[in-house]
């Protein structure tokens, strides 16, 4: 089988690529190793980003999130009681909108089938041969039989696990990363949202975080060590340490009757891969980058990659000029950078620390002060909440 661009990943990033391709009229083949089920079975976070909601309206994947998505116009920050509303729309103009990544997902899916694409799900890429040349080879694995997809070019979306990754040899490729020493125990229940905008709560006890997927689905995190598991707490426990760690009256009218969907613990690091092209291979999302969830900026992203990857094969094949692929990395790097440095901000100012000492946990708090008293603080602050131009 043979297509202009062979993309490996069937999650969002992947099929974006693909719906934007279409688009632009290249040709292209998704090869997904898991089936669409498992794919769409995975709890994301679900805040998206000014850009990455026009992006998605360009697709033409936008409408059910206009219909359905709750655009916020603030968030808010809680120092042990202490509380401040960040103004996104006052300070920036923008909203960001709380709309669950898994139907992200599913609205690509249904764009897919829309247009007949080509999504080979269940299919184990083995190697990608050639990516030095401008005949790369996707050789993968399906229904106990190997096969080969011929490209001019290959997107690596295939998360951090992926094989795409491993493909740029280790005397170009360089890793970054930072692993912080604990987790987020995250809790999904049928309840209505604790409130009507995300708190990140700071606390003693550890971090906290209070989000929502709709009016009636709700999305809960706490701050647990390297270790937990999701199997050594009760649904209860949970509740009753999430009360301990958020405002004491927003703990007071908690609902906690609703029926758990999902518990899992998500370990938290920073992650980057330099440089995110290699000949005919590219990177796009986590496959490239993990950022710590406290900024909200994975999907946000994947989604700015593959707008500045989109852009680039366009440029390649309808105008006939390299200048976007020679240009990607550096450019998808530098936004990456900068929202590695947002998430890696929040996630050390908010967070309990276990080896930080009394001066650590002073400058903790002279950052939140700085933000209550400081306006140029806050509108940095939600320039970055809400993404940074595109």
């Amino acid at each position: 089988m043979k297509t202009q661009v062979a993309i490996v990943g069937g999650g969002p990033a992947g099929l974006l690529l693909s719906q934007l391709l279409h688009l632009s009229g290249i040709d292209n083949v998704v090869i997904e190793r898991r089936s669409r089920d498992y794919v769409l079975s995975r709890i994301r976070a679900g805040v998206l980003e000014s850009g990455t909601v026009r992006v998605l309206t360009e697709a033409g994947v936008g409408d059910r999130v206009a219909r359905e998505g709750q655009p916020h116009e603030g968030v808010e920050l809680s120092w042990h009681d202490e509380r401040l509303r960040i103004d996104l729309e006052g300070l920036t103009g923008e909203t960001v909108v709380v709309y669950g990544q898994t139907e992200v997902t599913r609205d690509l899916y249904d764009a897919a089938e829309a247009r007949d694409a080509i999504v080979l799900h269940e299919a184990a890429v083995k190697r990608i041969e050639g990516i030095e040349g401008e005949e790369p080879v996707v050789v993968y694995e399906k229904d106990g039989a190997e096969h080969r997809l011929e490209a001019r070019f290959v997107a690596g979306c295939d998360g951090y696990h992926g094989p795409a990754r491993q493909m740029i040899p280790d005397g170009t490729r360089r890793e970054f990363e930072r692993a912080y020493p604990f987790g987020w125990l995250g809790l999904l229940s049928r309840t209505p949202p604790a409130a009507p905008e995300l708190i990140y709560a700071t606390h003693e006890r550890g971090f906290a975080l209070c989000s929502m997927r709709s009016d009636t689905v709700s999305r809960y995190y706490i701050q647990v060590p390297i270790g937990e598991e999701a199997t050594d707490w009760t649904a209860d426990r949970f509740w009753e340490e999430l009360k301990r760690r958020i405002p004491v009256d927003v703990a007071r009218s908690l609902i906690t009757d609703g029926e758990v969907l999902e518990m899992s613990v998500a370990p938290l690091r920073s992650f980057v891969c330099e440089p995110m092209r290699h000949g005919s291979l590219f990177l796009a999302g986590d496959a490239a980058h993990i950022v710590p969830p406290t900024g909200a900026k994975g999907l946000n992203l994947a989604v700015s990659d593959v707008h500045y990857l989109h852009q680039a094969l366009d440029l390649h094949f309808n105008h006939h000029t390299s200048a976007g692929i020679d240009g990607y990395s550096a450019k998808a790097l530098s936004r990456v950078w900068k929202a590695e440095r947002f998430s890696w901000t929040m996630t050390t100012m908010l967070h309990d620390f276990p080896q930080y000492e009394p001066f650590e946990k002073r400058m903790q708090k002279a950052e939140f002060d700085y933000l209550t008293r400081s306006e140029t603080a806050r509108r940095g602050l939600a320039e970055n909440y809400i993404g940074l131009p595109l």
